[in-house]
Order: structure tokens, then sequence, then C-alpha cells
């Protein structure tokens, strides 16, 4: 077995299991260093045991490369792939297996922990047949959002990428910010370049219910808008602490996403569970669609959907009215039609 792919598998496995980041990233980063590395170099140091004198590379991911270098899947990855033989969630397999991609994931572009191409190859592994790729807008700094200009050059790297492959799409698209006045945070001539656009909220999310619901039926409005993600911003769990629902009027919002198609995220991660589940039935009555999506910023995320997909076969979310369950086809016949 290859040594970097063998890195690369575990430091998968691991993200899907929430293990911690800087636990992960010692796998990752190891990965990035050896294959960095003159050709020839990683094959000299193996014979030479001296796998530990490149930078990133430690004991415990030294161990991994040389034993995958004797032919042999390392324990620790056979370990985490028998972990992994369950679904995350139970309850969802079934939708899951009807889901055709993932409409919201994010790179080191921006607030990602990795490139683009990590991102597609564990899309597919996952046997997704599209990604969008849902970076955030300028606005959010603290997030490295795009720029007009970075966001160009990140379209053209897209069309590079899906030259190389005839089974698999990846979607230039954005996570936008909605602005206090219901704009949306990223000019119309870029959003126009884009085959998918999602919607949602950043700041000032203790607002109040009227300011709040007057901002997001302006942006679910916004004919480039396909998507309203994370709708109430909550936290439930995780290192960035609790955070409750920001207040709006639920009927308004998903009566606004109805008459404009656009569908309410079912936000997959596990600290969002976004929205609950009275909000889901709530849209699910007012004649809403829906996208079940991961948020992921780390390939093994990907895997989150399970959590989405039980979530939704709990809520008796019928699986036409998902829009990710729909071929590429007519995905993108829906998301250009309001333009």
């Amino acid at each position: 077995m290859d040594g970097i792919a063998a890195l690369s598998e575990i430091a998968y496995w691991m993200e899907r299991a929430r293990a911690e980041t800087r636990r992960v990233e010692a796998y990752r980063k190891a990965a990035w260093a050896l294959a960095g590395l003159p050709v020839g170099e990683m094959e000299e140091r193996i014979a030479a045991a001296s796998l530990t004198e490149v930078p990133s590379v430690g004991k415990s991911t030294s161990a991994v490369v040389m034993e995958a270098s004797r032919g042999v899947v390392p324990k620790k990855l056979m370990e985490l792939r028998e972990r992994g033989a369950s679904p995350l969630a139970m309850g969802g397999e079934g939708l899951r297996g009807q889901l055709r991609g993932d409409l919201h994931s994010h790179s080191n572009w921006s607030d990602g922990g990795s490139p683009i191409e990590e991102m597609v190859e564990a899309a597919r592994r996952v046997g997704h047949d599209y990604l969008a790729l849902t970076d955030h807008s300028p606005r959010l700094t603290i997030a490295r959002g795009l720029s007009p200009e970075r966001l160009t050059e990140q379209i053209d790297v897209i069309a590079e990428i899906n030259a190389t492959y005839d089974d698999f799409s990846l979607l230039p698209a954005i996570e936008v910010d909605i602005l206090e006045d219901g704009g949306l945070d990223q000019t119309p001539n870029m959003l126009r370049q884009l085959d998918l656009v999602v919607a949602s909220v950043h700041s000032k999310l203790r607002s109040d219910a009227e300011t709040m619901t007057m901002r997001m039926v302006s942006a679910i409005a916004n004919p480039f808008t396909n998507v309203l993600g994370h709708c109430t911003g909550r936290l439930v769990e995780g290192s960035r602490g609790i955070r409750p629902e920001s207040q709006f009027d639920a009927e308004v919002v998903f009566a606004a996403c109805a008459r404009f198609e656009v569908a309410v995220e079912i936000n997959s991660r596990p600290e969002r569970r976004d929205p609950p589940s009275r909000l889901i039935a709530l849209a699910l009555e007012a004649g809403c669609l829906f996208s079940i999506d991961t948020d992921a910023h780390a390939p093994g995320q990907l895997s989150f959907q399970d959590y989405g997909c039980a979530r939704a076969a709990a809520n008796d979310i019928p699986a036409e009215r998902i829009v990710n369950t729909w071929p590429l086809d007519r995905l993108l016949e829906w998301t250009h039609a309001k333009r």
C-alpha cells in the first residue's frame, strides 16, 4: 500500500469520527510533507529508516509509512476502517443511498482544512456524483472569505479539476453571507458565474425577530439564492460552545422559501443539527424543498450526511423533496431557473 495514501486515509477516518483537530493534522501534514519530497527521496528514507528527519513526520506517522512499505495495510488504518464500517447514525440509510451529492462544503481556500482536490476525492469515496464547493464570501474575513478576484481564480481551478473526471462534477458555488440589509455578499457578476448559491446569516444572530425575518426573506427572494443555510444559527455542542437559535418568523421565512423555490438546508454537522425538528416539520408543511448538506470543512466530514439523513427520515421528508437526490442535470436546471 502507498504510505502517503495510508496517511491520508487515516486522517479521513479520524475526521469522520470527529477526532481532535491537532491529531488529524499530524497525519495530513505528514502526508503533504512526504508528497512534497523530490522523486525517490521517500524511498531512500524508508530504506534508511530516516523518515522522522522530514519536518512534520513523527514517530507515529513514520511507522504507518514503514508498515505500508512492506506491502501491508497499516494496523491503525485497519482498525479505523473496521470502526467506520457502520453508518454514523441509524435510520437514514435508505435516504443516504439516494443522495447524489452535497451542496455545502469548504476547502482551504477559506476556512476548510484541506485542498480542493482532497475534498473531491473524499466526495467520490462516499459515492457522490457531484459536490458544490461553497467557500465563504468576502465579508467573513475570519474565514478568509473569497474576494471576486480569488473567486474568479477558484472558478478556473474548478474547471481544471473537472477536466480530469468523466464521472464526477465539482460545482463552482459559494456560501454567501446574508448582509444586514438582506443583500448577498458578492457581486451579481460573480454570482452569475456560479452553479449554486447557499445564503447564510453569520452576524448579528441575536437581532430581534422582525429584523431577522426581513433580512432572511430579502435574501431568499434574491434571484441568485438557491439554498438557505443553517437557518437558526444555533450550536448545540462542540468546542465553540452553545449558541441559541436566532429569532425569526419561521412561517413567513418558509413561505418565502416555498414561493421562491429556495431549499431549506438540513445542516448535518453534529454541533448544529439545524434546523431543529419542529422547524423541519413547519418547512415540510409549507411545501419547501430541502437539501441535506454536511457543511464539511475536512474530507472525512463529508460522511456527516448520515446524521442529516437520519433526521430527515425521522421527520418523514420525501426523497423527491430533497434536491440533492436529483441527478445533476435536474439540479442545475433548478439552480439556474430563477436567474
